[in-house]
Parts: structure tokens; sequence; C-alpha cells
């Protein structure tokens, strides 16, 4: 007797249309920048020879996994034709083969929804808390861990650039870089106003208190952007670190503010161990984050996708942290909610995140 299985929720992934033009689209790039790369003159130019490597690289990363899955469903499907059920050991070993394989497919699904322009790319994040005092630094010191935490569980590197703290506990701002495949992609589900609800610890009268912060997201953009910066447009500032940081950090004005006088934008580093390296931290922040206002400015689309700023106050949250009366974390964009907010909190965000490049596919 034959083994009787089904191969559709692969067949019904794979033959999707979005699917079959995202990794047409991408295998035909791979093609004509490798063709690029084989001209005589191609690595006289260091500097975009390195981006056309970059690019390469992770179109492959994108494409090859696809290619690895069609293939083993290929060798299933034949050996799912000939398998009888009295091959037990090779039954155990298919069944587990097959497991495997649809597993692979929903990771590989659920990358078809990171197909923005910079999804792949690093993020720059950055967390503000709202009015309120300890209490709102406090709650924004609980959401860079959990995304600190969300981040280690990724293997993404996190480095901190400039960092404010609070005078009892937690910080005012902070921001980050989140180094890793798609950072960008998964984090820009997290931009928006945040709201706590609990029994705050620094109330002796044990009463409970509400806070909240605002999270923005941008991505890192390393390629040549068609930003200028004029030095006449921007103002330079150095000051002493602030916060833990070691001798180097207190006893040198290394830290860098640079403001963009046009834009208001200001801009500051502290964690790198001079004035020139947090200066270029600096202005690549500021590059990136101008780049982004122009993008909101002039497409439609941008705004369409829920990334406007909101007011850090009640109405605003896009999603609430409950640890009193009851416990409950719910995203209020998708309706998606869980109990386990400690989970969430110690960085298990990706079921929330799912949730919302979901949505924001189905109602694009």
């Amino acid at each position: 007797m034959r083994l009787k299985i089904s191969f559709w929720p692969f067949i019904r992934t794979w033959n999707s249309s979005e699917v079959i033009f995202d990794v047409d689209n991408k295998k035909k790039r791979i093609e004509e920048l490798s063709l690029r790369m084989s001209e005589s003159e191609f690595w006289n130019d260091e500097e975009n020879s390195s981006g056309v490597v970059k690019q390469l690289k992770f179109l492959k990363l994108t494409v090859e996994p696809w290619d690895a899955a069609f293939k083993k469903y290929t060798e299933l499907k034949e050996l799912a034709d000939i398998l009888q059920d009295d091959d037990k050991g090779l039954f155990e070993e298919f069944g587990k083969s097959t497991e495997s394989l649809l597993n692979e497919l929903g990771r590989l699904e659920f990358k078809t929804l990171l197909n923005g322009e910079f999804d792949g790319n690093n993020a720059i994040l950055s967390i503000n808390a709202g009015a309120g005092g300890t209490e709102a630094c406090d709650w924004a010191g609980m959401l860079l861990r959990m995304y600190t935490r969300w981040a280690e569980n990724k293997a993404y590197t996190v480095k901190t650039i400039d960092i404010l703290y609070g005078e009892e506990a937690g910080v005012k701002n902070v921001t980050i870089f989140v180094e890793g495949e798609y950072a960008y992609g998964y984090l820009k589900a997290e931009r928006g106003v945040h709201r706590l609800v609990r029994i705050s610890p620094f109330d002796s009268n044990k009463r409970r208190h509400t806070s909240f912060a605002s999270v923005d997201v941008i991505p890192e953009i390393e390629q040549d952007l068609d930003v200028k910066i004029e030095d006449k447009d921007i103002s330079v500032e150095t000051f002493r670190a602030s916060g833990p940081g070691g001798q180097h950090m207190q006893k040198t004005d290394s830290a860098v503010r640079v403001t963009h006088t046009p834009t208001g934008i200001v801009v500051q580093s502290q964690n790198e161990r001079s004035q020139h390296q947090n200066k270029q931290t600096c202005l690549r922040i500021l590059k990136a984050r101008l780049f982004d206002l122009e993008r909101e400015k002039h497409e439609e689309r941008i705004r369409q996708t829920g990334t406007e700023k909101k007011r850090i106050e009640w109405g605003s949250q896009i999603r609430s942290y409950v640890l009193h009366p009851y416990n409950m974390v719910k995203d209020h964009r998708t309706g998606h909610e869980t109990g386990d907010s400690g989970g969430v909190l110690d960085g298990n965000l990706d079921v929330f995140i799912e949730a919302y490049l979901k949505y924001k596919a189905q109602n694009a």
C-alpha cells in the first residue's frame, strides 16, 4: 500500500502569484548583478562594487532557501510515490522530513511579508518616555529591555547609540542600533505609543498607574541616498557622556550632538570612543531620519501603513500591557492578545509582529 500525503500547503504557497513573482524577480536581479560583476572595470569603483556584492548576497539569502525547499519537496514527493506502509524506518523518517519541510515553508511564507524596500536593513530604534516622571522612565527602560531580549533571541546585535537615564529609574530616552537580517522589517511593527497599566513599585500606597512611552523605528540606510546635508545647516556640539560607562566616558567630552537647523532634528551619540566616531554615527542617523522624513512627506503609502507618529497619551496607543488587575497584552491594531505579559516583556514579540505584518498585507 502506497503512502498518501498531502503537499497542498507547499503547492498552494509555491504557486501563489506573489511568491512566484517575488522569487523570479529576485533571480533575474541576481543574474543582472552577476553580469555586472563579470565586467572588467567593475572592481575599480570600490564603494559601488561593495554595495553590489552586499545586495547580491542579500538576494541569494532570500532566493536560495526557496530553491532548497522546492528541491526537498520534489525529493519527498518522489519518495512518497514508492514508499510502502511496511517500510517503518523510512516511514518515520519521511514523516519527520515532511514536518520539517512544512515548518520551513511557514517561515519562508512569513518572510514574503517582508518585501518593503528597506525591510532587509538594520534598524534604528528610539524609545521616549511620556509624561509621568519616574513611572514613565521606568516603563521606557522596560521596553528597552524587551527589545534587547527580542533581538538577542534572534542573534541580532544591539548597540546603544545614545541614552539619557531617568533621575530615579529607567531612561528618559534611548536610541539603539539593531543589526541583523530583516531587523527593520520586523521592528517597523513596533512604531507607535505603548501603554503600561500596573501597581506602581514607586508608590508607597500601591496604587495603579498608567504610563506611556513612544517607539520610533527607521531603517539604517547604507547605500548612497539623494539626501544632502550641508555644513551650514547643522550645528555640532560636544559634551561629556552621562550615566554609567567607565572612566573614558566620564572624563572626556567625546559625546556629540548634531542639530539639523531646517528641520529641528537633533541626533546624539555618546557610545563611541572619540568625537569623530560619534559625529559620524550622528550623521548616519541624521541622514536616515531626513530620508524617512522626505519619504513620509511625498509617499501617501507610508502614511497608510500606520507609521505616522502619534502623541504619547491615552487613546493613541498601539498596544497595551496590563499587569493589574489581570495580565494581558493587546495590540489595538490587530486585536491580537495574550495573557503571557511576562513572556512578552521578556522579548517574546514575534506573535504580535507576525499578526501586524499579516494585517497590513491583508489591508494594503
